[in-house]
């Protein structure tokens, strides 16, 4: 019984203390506030590598050319990540999955849907609107991932975000991801 009541002594001290040094304002502001901030908590950027399994080494040189040094596109090797027309991609290159740049792996299917962004391509010294489309339908490919964010935007504008898997309205109806296309669309102006 002692114990209950030197508790309460000191849970009461304590509120006593608190309210002669906070008003009742200022306190459900301050609650408002951190109500606020942890509704944006999900808009914060989110790391996928570990999702799929890559082991740190792999994914060091997945995205070393973002941390050292910015984004340095090539125009050579199509199933590198650093390729100009991966400059946003998130998600497995369906070229090295057994599709191609614009077309997806057999037994899976296009989805209607796209991101785009704009890409530079060092060999001609132009950008390109590049509308990247996921292949649904088939387990998700586990070659050439790639986690590019270069021009990316929040999820509230997702016509520009590539965290979104963009499989609803595919032909089977199967949301299942598997790996993503980079068509040109044309020159960015």
């Amino acid at each position: 019984m002692k114990e209950n009541k030197r508790f309460d002594s000191t849970i009461e001290k304590l509120a006593r203390t608190t309210a002669n040094y906070t008003g009742r304002r200022s306190f459900i502001g301050k609650v408002g506030m951190l109500l606020a901030g942890s509704a944006l908590l999900p808009l914060l950027p989110v790391d996928r590598r570990a999702r799929l399994g890559l082991g740190e080494a792999q994914a060091a040189s997945v995205n070393s050319m973002t941390r050292e040094r910015g984004w340095v596109p090539q125009d050579k090797d199509p199933q590198s990540c650093d390729y100009w027309r991966h400059c946003s991609i998130d998600g497995q290159i369906c070229d090295c999955n057994g599709g191609s740049l614009t077309s997806c792996p057999p037994g899976s299917s296009l989805s209607p849907s796209s991101w785009v962004a704009s890409c530079f391509n060092p060999g001609d010294g132009q950008t390109y609107l590049i509308a990247y489309r996921d292949c649904c339908g088939k387990q998700t490919a586990t070659r050439c991932g790639c986690f590019n964010t270069h021009g990316e935007l929040p999820v509230y504008r997702p016509e520009f975000n590539n965290d979104i898997v963009w499989c609803f309205g595919a032909e089977n109806d199967d949301m299942t991801y598997h790996c993503t296309i980079s068509p040109v669309v044309g020159k960015a102006s």
